[in-house]
């Protein structure tokens, strides 16, 4: 093709056909000029489809994220809400319940002291987020939405860190000072691995009926209860958003196809 179209301007140029030189080297120049921007558009339309698979990898994976999330939320949710009831229970004790089930009230204790953080799973949101590849996700309504679930995230780990200080002050360092703590952690561990009270293990009486007359201790648990509480409230929060984020995900997925 390009011998060809050398031969006809060689002709040209000897017939001395000047003018339809000028006008043949116009449209080779325009043919060229159409022809990068073919190879352009090809190119921008493949870099397009590339952003678009890699688009959709990373909603897939937060997809898988979020339905891991879910399940533990779902878990902590379950076991805050029998760390409030053993709070309560333990608030009993304070307020005069009289101190019969040693077993019980161990267990109920320790089930405050042993409480955990939650740790969010959202691996490929920080990835994205980490790696400049937030602008991928193009549809702003799931954009916004990991970004809102992020912050409720933040305002969580806020509540623990305050429940964690109230803790530290009002239930260890008090719980420290009158309590015998290798026997109770012994039958809290008896009744978690074998579900019985336990054997040869005996709990300390006096230790706990001189902490039953600690205020600050009582607070710690009143504490406990209201803030378990709250964060068991911003949990189902984020359970909600996390659902409607994978109802959003799936339709973006979907209108792929």
């Amino acid at each position: 093709m390009i011998k060809f179209f050398r031969k006809i301007r060689q002709t040209m140029i000897k017939e001395n056909k000047v003018s339809k030189y000028v006008l043949y080297a116009i449209g080779e120049i325009i043919l060229v000029v159409i022809g990068i921007l073919i190879a352009l558009q090809i190119n921008n339309n493949n870099e397009i489809r590339k952003a678009r698979e890699k688009e959709l990898h990373y909603l897939s994976n937060i997809k898988s994220d979020l339905n891991l999330n879910i399940k533990e939320i779902e878990s902590y949710i379950i076991t805050r809400s029998t760390q409030i009831e053993s709070a309560n229970k333990a608030i009993e004790y304070f307020e005069g319940k009289p101190l019969t089930n040693l077993d019980d009230f161990n267990k109920d204790i320790v089930n405050i002291y042993t409480w955990r953080k939650f740790y969010q799973i959202n691996n490929t949101f920080q990835e994205l987020t980490n790696s400049g590849n937030l602008a991928l996700i193009s549809n702003d309504s799931i954009k916004n939405t990991l970004l809102n679930l992020e912050s409720l995230y933040k305002k969580l780990k806020y509540e623990e860190e305050h429940f964690r200080y109230d803790a530290e002050i009002l239930l260890y360092e008090p719980s420290y000072k009158v309590l015998d703590l290798n026997p109770i952690v012994k039958k809290y561990t008896y009744q978690m691995s074998n579900g019985k009270a336990g054997e040869n293990i005996t709990l300390p009486r006096e230790n706990f009926e001189l902490m039953l007359k600690d205020l600050e201790q009582k607070n710690g648990f009143v504490m406990a209860v209201f803030e378990f509480s709250v964060m068991n409230q911003q949990l189902e929060v984020m359970k909600t958003l996390s659902e409607g984020l994978i109802t959003l995900i799936e339709k973006e997925i979907n209108s792929n196809d």
